[in-house]
């Protein structure tokens, strides 16, 4: 099991499926040498600078952190159960409502769909929020996700970073609903 990073005042709480049997064995979150996740995170502004997996201590000094909706490791995500991920949905929203980050960003819209039971969920803002957290679907960074490349992939976390600076509602303008 890995560790959450965590801290206060968190402004975006990301979110994986579950962690990969890399990450497992080092006990850092998207540590697989093919995840898109740390250079997406730099490359859209998150961080000033190219993160390693061994330093995602660090993410919270930025108002970052990571979870994920299933604790348990595997090779592939298509390898849990519809069971497990509707019980990360349940344990996401309790974390949610005591930790209360600003948004909640879940890298992976399949996974999204079955934890929080809404199938027609599409990448981007979502309309629902859990305990005032406002919800975000990322894609998934992982390797083994074709459908995007890393410069989709960054250019999803940017439009997220730059709706948050912009102060308004994720996907908005500044006051806008989501």
């Amino acid at each position: 099991m890995i560790d959450d990073v965590l801290g206060p005042g968190l402004r975006v709480l990301f979110c994986g499926i579950n962690p990969g049997l890399m990450s497992e064995a080092t006990g850092h979150h998207f540590a697989r040498p093919g995840n898109r996740f740390w250079p997406a995170l730099h490359l859209s502004g998150f961080t000033p600078r190219l993160l390693a997996p061994a330093e995602q201590h660090l993410l919270p000094s930025y108002g970052l952190g990571i979870t994920n909706i299933v604790a348990r490791a595997s090779a592939k995500a298509s390898e849990l159960s519809r069971a497990e991920l509707v019980e990360g949905g349940v344990r996401l929203a309790a974390l949610l409502a005591e930790r209360r980050p600003v948004v909640l960003a879940v890298l992976g819209v399949s996974a999204f769909r079955t934890a929080f039971a809404v199938p027609k969920t599409r990448i981007g803002p979502q309309p629902q929020k859990i305990a005032d957290t406002r919800m975000w679907v990322l894609p998934n960074p992982s390797g083994l996700n074709a459908h995007f490349t890393l410069d989709a992939i960054t250019a999803e976390f940017r439009r997220l970073r730059e709706s948050l600076a912009a102060g308004g509602e994720p996907g908005g303008e500044p006051g806008a609903s989501a």
